[in-house]
């Protein structure tokens, strides 16, 4: 048993089937990475996994109970989402859309504390957007917007958390800061992560599992080092590739052939051969 998975799963769009009698389980205390070719189901699987999208056929299970049978506030306190293309409500200060995220926690009997100050504190200053607090969400660079996000997700303090391309709009060094982050997430807080990458290396380096999709179907799972093969690249992305060692995490490290151009020598295709 896991807290979450998918068995039998059908889920689709305005009648179009997406994602086809498909099984997932999320392994339990692990950073699950869903790679694939664009279009090919990532962001539809992990909704469906939130109760976002019902299901057609199958069931998603949250800690061994149908999720659709549950209140939408156990679910929201139990799983967090940063969907792929969030919107705030124009005007928003950094500060207030960060505390939205502890309104699963409240009712009408249970207002704001400073529990929940606390909460929105530590999810701020784990993503370095404390100093953002004043300022409106639509005068952040799409770098910060992303970070002040993944701070609301934060502040649910939710076990179960699920990231749609949590890197999104981010240079190198701030995507490697956010999986630094998700990576202090699980091993410091001990939470379930499961996100969907495009880069492929990244997922590699910082992933326990990776689940590799291609239209609508979930192809392979494993260790990195067992998934990321030439073959599989080949199959699933229609990329030629050599897997080497990471010279810094040891795992495996993709390398894109590409076309072939020539050599850069001497009379090849390089500067001294013009």
């Amino acid at each position: 048993m896991t807290r979450l998975r998918a068995d039998d799963l059908s889920v689709g769009y305005d009648g179009r089937l997406i994602i086809d009698r498909q099984d997932f389980a999320v392994p339990d205390d692990a950073i699950t990475t869903i790679i694939g070719p664009n279009g090919c189901g990532k962001s539809t699987m992990l909704r469906a996994l939130a109760r976002l999208l019902p299901a057609r056929t199958g069931t998603v299970t949250l800690d061994g109970h149908d999720i659709r049978s549950l209140r939408p506030r156990t679910v929201a306190q139990t799983l967090g989402l940063l969907p792929q293309q969030p919107v705030a409500p124009e005007g928003v200060l950094v500060a207030d859309l960060v505390a939205r995220g502890r309104h699963p926690h409240q009712s009408w009997y249970r207002q704001w504390s400073s529990d929940d100050a606390a909460a929105v504190d530590r999810a701020m200053a784990m993503t370095h957007t404390a100093e953002l607090s004043d300022r409106p969400i639509e005068a952040l660079s799409g770098g910060q917007r992303q970070r002040v996000w993944i701070a609301l997700t934060l502040a649910q303090e939710t076990d179960l958390l699920l990231l749609d391309e949590p890197t999104t709009y981010l240079d190198l060094a701030h995507s490697v800061e956010v999986l630094d982050l998700v990576h202090a997430l699980k091993h410091e807080h001990g939470k379930t992560v499961v996100m969907v990458l495009h880069d492929l290396n990244l997922a590699a380096r910082y992933s326990d599992w990776i689940v590799v999709m291609a239209d609508g179907a979930v192809i392979a799972q494993g260790a990195p080092r067992e998934i990321l093969t030439p073959e599989l690249l080949l199959e699933a992305f229609g990329l030629a590739a050599l897997v080497v060692t990471d010279p810094v995490s040891g795992g495996p490290l993709v390398v894109p052939i590409g076309q072939e151009r020539g050599g850069c020598g001497p009379g090849g295709g390089g500067p001294a051969g013009r």
